[in-house]
């Protein structure tokens, strides 16, 4: 038995990095409690905004990552790090964090990942969207065709499409769809080509026909509105350009652009793939304890509070009806691994005051009012419930979130 320190984590939104938290958070009481350890939990970090500020580590971040490896440099639990990022590949996202702690591209997961399972698509020509090295990134994920915007550009000059000895083989109807891995970097080029694309069923340069509905299949990454960078004020992402495509679609149509499949957080596909990973972690560590919490750390409420708890109330639904949480087959057409079921019970959100949630906004008495006020960030395919973006914890930092899972878990490694 060891003394520890046990409080209340159940702290209000908005304060707990005031002055009156941080004394709450010293108002501890010690109790005896039966330390573990071997976790049955794990971490889902968020990048952005929780280790880094653009290229600039945050200070905490280091001190958490001083807790979370043994001697050897061994995760004394499972982590993976849950970027909405799109535009570079696993290896030089981990890379990235090697200022911070040696970790391997297995941890990482980027909001393209779950594509992996997306085997129906990737013998079929695809074209994708964002910056950044995307044939590496499409390739890599499994896609055998994938032609970039850049490229679409260059071989289809406004006469090519007459041409049809010109027209290139690699654009077939049929076999076509549409990839958007992140923000590109000349969107007006981009939400042209891509219009065309949907409007002409794969032939862009036709005249576009009112008959070619629903469109051509398209995959989305990265549904934030904004991110944090260096810069003061959040800037626009992938969420933005997503909300200027699907406007204009319906602006000329006068129909709704769907998705085929919507990824990154918050979407439930995103936290069912990441617990596979926390998973596999486990068994190559030979953990037995199953993994039965998640605790999802961020620092945006309409993403990273909002994915966590969608799926904590997915998990407890299948929980009461007794019944396993699984990735649907359909995802992989029916090749390769059919479905990632999932055992977790809980996932719980956690949300630090370094990234976008600014915690020294004037707060009213009432903070579920303030929540239902807030302008709702999140894509037009998600509905706003003021429950989804109200953290069961707050804390300053990756640091304190670090301290705080210990202590709910009475996590105490040797």
């Amino acid at each position: 038995m060891k003394m520890q320190r046990v409080k209340d984590p159940l702290l209000s939104l908005g304060g707990v990095c005031s002055q009156e938290a941080v004394a709450a958070v010293n108002s501890i009481q010690y109790v005896e409690v039966q330390l573990s350890v071997l976790p049955s939990f794990g971490f889902l970090f968020d990048i952005d905004g929780v280790l880094v500020r653009g290229k600039t580590p945050i200070p905490a971040a280091k001190r958490a990552f001083q807790k979370l490896v043994n001697s050897q440099g061994q995760f004394l639990v499972p982590v993976v790090f849950v970027t909405n990022a799109g535009n570079c590949l696993r290896q030089k996202k981990a890379d990235q964090l090697s200022h911070l702690l040696g970790i391997s591209q297995d941890q990482v997961m980027m909001s393209h990942s779950p594509l992996r399972m997306f085997k129906r698509y990737h013998e079929k020509c695809v074209l994708v969207s964002g910056q950044g090295p995307l044939l590496d990134i499409a390739q890599d994920l499994g896609f055998c065709q994938p032609i970039t915007i850049d490229t679409l550009r260059e071989k289809r000059p406004l006469l090519d499409a007459v041409d049809h000895d010109r027209r290139p083989s690699i654009l077939v109807s049929a076999h076509f769809s549409v990839v958007l891995f992140g923000e590109p970097v000349r969107w007006e080029t981009s939400l042209q080509l891509i219009i065309d694309v949907l409007l002409t069923s794969g032939y862009p340069g036709n005249p576009y026909g009112q008959e070619n509905y629903p469109h051509i299949p398209v995959l989305a990454c990265n549904m934030d509105l904004m991110w944090v960078a260096e810069a003061q004020s959040p800037r626009f992402g992938h969420g933005t350009f997503m909300v200027c495509l699907e406007n204009i679609y319906k602006k000329i149509t006068g129909k709704e652009l769907k998705y085929e499949a919507l990824m990154g957080k918050p979407s439930r596909l995103t936290y069912q793939y990441a617990e596979h990973l926390i998973r596999a972690q486990a068994l190559q560590r030979s953990w037995e304890q199953p993994i039965l919490t998640l605790y999802a750390v961020g620092d945006n409420l309409m993403t990273d509070v909002y994915g966590a708890n969608l799926y904590n109330r997915y998990l407890e639904k299948n929980s009461r009806q007794g019944s396993k949480p699984r990735i649907q087959a359909k995802v992989s057409g029916g090749r390769g691994p059919a479905v990632l079921s999932q055992a977790a019970a809980h996932c719980k959100s956690v949300l630090v005051c370094t990234g976008v949630y600014n915690p020294h906004n004037e707060v009213p008495l009432d903070t579920r009012d303030s929540i239902t006020e807030t302008v709702f960030h999140g894509h037009r395919d998600f509905r706003f419930d003021p429950g989804l973006v109200e953290p069961d914890h707050i804390v300053p930092d990756v640091d304190a979130a670090v301290d705080l899972v210990f202590q709910l878990e009475n996590f105490a490694p040797n």
